[in-house]
């Protein structure tokens, strides 16, 4: 291999792949994708969710929803989830999978813990519409007299 050509000062830096700090996000799904299970026993959805704006614009988040699998508790899940992000784009009927897509939603992000050989990831636990109730309301400040003494 050659390398005269090559300077790595001139190469952008990779992105990071540590979690988002949990909190609501503006974001699109720019990929819905029907995967087979590893087992091959059903399927599910695979979003790719893309943060468009603030500080972590154009960082992705993905999500599986088990839409078709034996497990029942699974696929109830997945069917509320799909079912508030359907609502959440105002697209309560959709026809196929792009139907989902690059439509701007607000989502919950939390932070699912390191376990069993995974590193710790991002996971989605709510969606809403960005004209709903987009941020979670202020936790109230904490006071040293309790109300009802007040």
């Amino acid at each position: 291999m050659d390398f005269s050509n090559f300077d790595a000062r001139n190469i952008e830096a990779p992105k990071s792949y540590e979690p988002i700090p949990a909190n609501w996000y503006k974001v699109v799904i720019a990929q819905a994708e029907e995967r087979p299970t590893k087992a091959q026993t059903g399927s599910y959805i695979r979003l790719e969710i893309e943060v468009i704006e603030g500080e972590y614009a154009g960082r992705r988040i993905f999500e599986n929803l088990n839409t078709d699998n034996e497990n029942q508790t699974a696929k109830d899940i997945a069917t509320r989830q799909l079912g508030s992000l359907c609502r959440a784009i105002h697209t309560p009927t959709p026809r196929a999978l792009s139907d989902l897509c690059d439509k701007p939603l607000m989502v919950k992000v939390a932070i699912k813990p390191a376990r069993d050989g995974y590193e710790a990831s991002n996971r989605i636990n709510e969606y809403a519409a960005c004209d709903g109730p987009a941020v979670a309301p202020p936790t109230p400040k904490a006071t040293s007299t309790p109300p009802w003494k007040r």
